[in-house]
């Protein structure tokens, strides 16, 4: 039976590499990092996850109606688009991009608006930009 080099005892195994003698092993339930991050704490992202998928009610049309905090977002961020912040325009734009990029084959019949989607931003986009250089009004 191998012997344990610091106390000289036996050891019911070898020593060596990944296997480390049992006296110096942790013991059941202690941690190798006792000030490392506690049980049950989430990430940043988990968190903004957890805030995107909380319900609001807003009021649409004279309507009242109950969707998440990341829709209520999204319709924010179109409408500020549609009022013309080129700020708002070119996130939706990337997001836009982003889209489709995460669309799967399961999500095909959504492809379609996206390309509709895609053509008004790209009108958008060329009328502010003539509105920028000041060749047109519309």
């Amino acid at each position: 039976m191998p012997k344990d080099r610091t106390s000289g005892r036996p050891t019911p195994y070898e020593v060596g590499y990944a296997r480390p003698p049992k006296h110096s092993q942790f013991k059941p339930g202690q941690s190798g990092n006792p000030a490392g991050r506690p049980k049950g704490s989430v990430n940043l992202a988990t968190v903004l996850e957890q805030m995107l998928r909380e319900k609001v009610v807003i009021n649409e049309g004279g309507i009242r109606k109950t969707i998440t905090k990341r829709e209520a977002a999204m319709k924010q961020l179109a409408n500020q688009a549609a009022a013309g912040d080129l700020a708002a325009i070119k996130f939706l734009w990337l997001m836009i991009g982003y889209g489709e990029q995460a669309s799967t084959d399961s999500q095909r019949e959504t492809a379609g608006l996206a390309e509709s989607d895609r053509k008004v931003m790209q009108t958008l986009m060329t009328r502010l930009s003539r509105i920028k250089t000041g060749g047109d009004n519309a």
